[in-house]
C-alpha cells in the first residue's frame, strides 16, 4: 500500500513540474492578434512553458547594459488592480538572465515587455525594439 502511495505522489510530482506555467489573459489587449501574440510566447530556455500571461508583463521601455548583463527599467504606468499583478514601482531594475531574453519572436506592442512571476522571477524579456 505504501509503495502504491508514493508512486501517486512521485508521479502526480511529475506532472505538476512539466506542465505549462498558468497564463493569465484579462483581455487587456482589443487586438485579437496581440493577445494571440502573447497566449503564444515561450520561455526561450523552455519552450514548452508559457511567458505567462498580459497580466504578468511589465513595460520596460529602457535598460541599461552593464558588461554582459541586461538590466531592464520598468516603465509602465498601467493601474496594477485592472491587470491582477503586483506593484513594481517605475524605475526599478531588474537583471535579466541571458538566456530569458527573446530575441526571436518579433513584439508588436511597441514597448519593451518583461514577464515577472509572483517571486520576482524573470520568465521573459522582449527588448524595445533595436534593443
Amino acid at each position: 500500500m505504501q509503495k502504491l502511495l508514493l508512486r501517486a505522489l512521485v508521479a502526480a510530482v511529475f506532472v505538476l513540474s512539466v506542465s505549462k506555467a498558468p497564463t493569465r489573459d484579462l483581455g487587456q489587449w482589443d487586438d485579437p492578434l496581440i493577445s494571440k501574440w502573447f497566449r503564444e510566447l515561450k520561455q526561450p530556455d523552455d519552450p514548452s512553458r508559457s511567458c505567462c500571461g498580459e497580466s504578468d508583463a511589465y513595460w520596460a521601455d529602457d535598460y541599461e547594459v552593464n558588461g554582459d548583463h541586461y538590466i531592464a527599467i520598468i516603465t509602465d504606468t498601467r493601474d496594477d488592480k485592472p491587470l491582477r499583478r503586483v506593484h513594481v514601482e517605475n524605475g526599478t531594475l531588474i537583471l535579466v538572465p541571458k538566456n530569458k531574453i527573446q530575441w526571436d519572436r518579433g513584439n508588436p506592442t511597441g514597448h519593451g515587455i518583461i514577464f515577472i512571476g509572483p517571486d520576482e522571477d524573470v520568465y521573459c524579456y522582449l527588448p524595445p525594439e533595436g534593443g
